[in-house]
C-alpha cells in the first residue's frame, strides 16, 4: 500500500483484513469480543503495514480511568518531599485529560517494616502504576516481588536499586554527587585538616539509600586525595530533634577548632541555624536541597553551599513517564540523572529564578 503511514485508516486496515471497522477497533484497543482468526488477520495486516496507531487520540477518546500510586517517607510541608510531591500533582493536573488521579500514601522511613505496611495498604487501591522512594534493600525487594506478582510497573524516584530493574529512574548518581562534594570541600578546606560528618538516623541507621551513598563517595574521594583527614561523625537523631542543641554543644565544646563541616541530607538547616545562635561566623557548612531554610541560612552565611537536584522535576517527570508508558505506550528511558547543581549565595537567586520559570 503506497499510502504514508499517517493516512492510514482503520477502515482501510478492515477493508484489507476483510472484517468489519469495529473489530479493527476492539483488536487495536484490546478489547474482547474478537475471534481468534480475525485478530490473527488484522494484526497480519497491521505489521505488514507498519500500523503506528495515533494512541494519543486514542487515549483521550478512551474513557479509562488510571490510578497511579506514590510512596514517599513521612515529611512535613517545606520539607524535600513536598517539592517531590508538588512536581507530582502539577503533572497530574497537565495530564488531567488522560483521567488520572494520584494516590498517596507516606511510610516512616526510620521504622523498619512501615515501608511494606503502607505499600500494602496503597495496593488496596488497585493502582494502574507506582512510584516509590526505596527504603533499605531487603524491603523494598519484598515490596517489589508483590508488584510484579500484579504486573504493576513501578518506577524509583530520588534513590535507585538498580538490580531491581524498575521502569525508570529519576534522581541524583549518589556516589557521584558525594563524590563530587568532597571534592569541593576539599577546595573549600585548603590546608585544614579535620572535618565533621552531620548525620541524621534513628535506631543506629540512616533514613535513606541516598545518604549513605552520598557518604560513600564522599568518603572515596578523601581517601585518595586526602588520606591524612581527620573525619569525625556526629549522629543526630530524627525523632529527638530537641536534643540536637545539646549534642552539637558537647561536640564542638570537645572539639572548638574544627570549622568545616558536610551533611548528606536536607537538613543542613539544622546545623546552620546552630551556628546563627552561637555566632559561630568562622564555620563553613555544606548541605543538600533547596528548602527553605536552607536557602535562609544561605542568605545568612551560615551555610555556604547547597547541592540541588530539583525535587520538583523529578516528581513531575515520574507522573509523565508513566502516562508515556501505560497510555501512549512509548519507551521509557530508564536512568535519568538529574544534575548535580552547586549553589552558593552569588548565584542563588539566578537559579531559583530558572527554577520558577521551568515549573510555571
Amino acid at each position: 500500500m503506497d499510502k504514508p503511514e499517517e493516512r492510514i485508516r482503520i477502515k482501510d486496515i478492515a477493508q484489507l483484513a476483510g472484517v468489519s471497522v469495529g473489530t479493527v477497533d476492539r483488536v487495536l484497543h484490546g478489547r474482547s469480543g474478537v475471534s481468534e482468526k480475525s485478530r490473527e488477520k488484522v494484526e497480519k495486516i497491521l505489521k505488514k503495514l507498519d500500523y503506528q496507531p495515533n494512541m494519543y487520540a486514542s487515549a483521550l477518546a478512551s474513557n479509562k480511568k488510571y490510578v497511579f500510586a506514590c510512596l514517599l517517607p513521612q515529611h512535613s510541608e517545606g520539607e524535600y518531599w513536598s517539592y517531590v510531591e508538588n512536581g507530582m500533582k502539577q503533572a497530574i493536573k497537565d495530564f488531567s485529560d488522560f483521567n488520572i488521579s494520584l494516590a498517596l500514601a507516606y511510610y516512616d522511613q526510620y521504622t523498619l517494616g512501615d515501608f511494606l505496611k503502607s505499600g500494602k495498604k496503597l495496593l488496596e487501591q488497585s493502582p494502574d502504576g507506582l512510584i516509590i522512594s526505596p527504603t533499605i534493600e531487603s524491603e523494598t525487594e519484598s515490596f517489589i516481588s508483590e508488584l510484579r506478582t500484579h504486573g504493576i510497573p513501578y518506577i524509583f524516584i530520588d534513590s535507585n536499586i538498580p538490580k531491581l530493574n524498575p521502569l525508570c529512574f529519576y534522581g541524583q548518581h549518589a556516589e557521584q554527587s558525594g563524590y563530587f562534594a568532597a571534592r569541593m570541600m576539599s577546595m573549600l578546606m585548603q590546608g585544614a585538616t579535620e572535618l565533621v560528618i552531620f548525620r541524621q538516623i534513628s535506631e543506629g541507621r540512616l533514613g535513606s539509600n541516598q545518604q549513605l551513598h552520598r557518604e560513600e563517595g564522599f568518603y572515596t574521594y578523601m581517601k585518595e586525595h586526602r588520606p591524612n583527614l581527620n573525619m569525625f561523625t556526629v549522629n543526630l537523631y530524627a525523632k529527638l530533634p530537641d536534643e540536637d542543641e545539646t549534642i552539637l554543644d558537647n561536640f564542638f565544646k570537645k572539639y572548638p577548632g574544627i570549622q568545616y563541616g558536610i551533611t548528606f541530607n536536607s537538613k543542613a538547616y539544622a546545623i546552620g541555624e546552630y551556628m546563627e545562635r552561637h555566632g559561630k561566623k568562622d564555620f563553613h557548612l555544606m548541605g543538600y536541597d533547596l528548602l527553605q531554610r536552607n536557602v535562609d541560612c544561605l542568605r545568612k552565611g551560615s551555610i555556604d553551599f547547597i547541592i540541588a537536584q530539583q525535587p520538583t522535576l523529578q516528581g513531575y517527570s515520574s507522573i509523565e513517564s508513566l502516562c508515556n508508558h501505560l497510555i501512549l505506550k512509548k519507551e521509557i528511558k530508564a536512568c535519568n540523572y538529574m544534575p548535580i547543581n552547586l549553589l552558593s549565595i552569588e548565584n542563588i537567586d539566578f537559579y531559583l529564578s530558572a527554577h520558577r520559570k521551568d515549573n510555571h
